[in-house]
């Protein structure tokens, strides 16, 4: 039998530590191994794409919902989301449902964490709670919308079937109470931000790196536990990490589960 590769061992290491000092001390080292990997994963996609035009998986013409990380065949997500494509394509918008809850629905497109803001000012106090429903986007604008639902105390969720995908869960994140239903869709990938709309692998390479430490420290601050960001970072940007329900918990991205808030009503 061979023995475990020096990844999973340092894996293993990092999962099983208690929070605190050696968590992050090895967590950040696993980041720095983590760039190295990525840029070879980079290089790659970028190779393909030169000899598939059409077919990058960085381009808007990816799928909504990319299969899950397999070492063999590509896997279905777990369930198949209850919007359609062209809805979870089009640039987020937001809706005021009843019980004060703010409907975030759509790609998280470059200004959408202004719209956001612009709807939290107008809809004052009566928004309590933002519903997300996204494929993800834009990084910088996830993690300004993620930090104005902390610092306004409001809490998210994830309803039955909806998703919340690629940077999606960084807002997600934010929630004071974090729930996700039965069959909700919430997946992670490596994300970066890229300077433009070809960056070389080398450019490529420092992005992440410097995106990948931005949001370490975010879900350090939300209170998410860094074992959330590990299966982000060893998923390639073309597919997704589905997180089961004892993940979610686990990784504290859910708070208590739904079941409960709604016996307390």
């Amino acid at each position: 039998m061979s023995s475990p590769s020096p990844g999973s061992r340092l894996k293993r290491a990092v999962l099983s530590a208690d929070d605190g000092l050696m968590m992050r001390g090895a967590f950040f080292v696993l980041l720095l191994a983590a760039g190295a990997f990525l840029y070879v994963d980079l290089r790659e996609m970028s190779l393909a794409s030169a000899a598939l035009p059409g077919h990058d998986p960085m381009t808007t013409d990816a799928p909504v919902l990319p299969p899950a990380l397999t070492d063999g065949v590509p896997h279905p997500p777990p369930v198949e989301p209850g919007s359609p494509s062209e809805v979870l394509r089009q640039p987020m918008r937001f809706e005021l449902l009843p019980g004060g809850q703010l409907m975030a629905e759509g790609s998280i497109d470059l200004g959408a964490a202004g719209r956001f803001a612009e709807e939290i000012a107008a809809r004052g106090e009566y928004v309590t709670a933002v519903s997300l429903n996204s494929p993800g986007g834009s990084v910088e604008d996830a993690l300004a919308m993620s930090k104005l639902i902390r610092e306004r105390g409001l809490n998210t969720r994830v309803a039955t079937k909806a998703l919340c995908a690629s940077s999606c869960p960084l807002i997600l994140a934010g929630g004071v109470t974090r729930e996700a239903e039965d069959d909700a869709i919430v997946g992670v990938h490596q994300v970066f931000n890229a300077g433009q709309d070809k960056p070389s692998p080398e450019q490529a390479m420092s992005g992440a790196q410097s995106t990948t430490a931005r949001i370490a420290r975010h879900l350090d601050e939300m209170g998410i536990g860094s074992g959330l960001w590990i299966h982000a970072l060893e998923t390639p940007p073309d597919r997704l990490y589905y997180l089961t329900p004892g993940e979610m918990a686990e990784f504290r991205l859910t708070t208590e589960p739904v079941a409960t808030a709604r016996q307390a009503n």
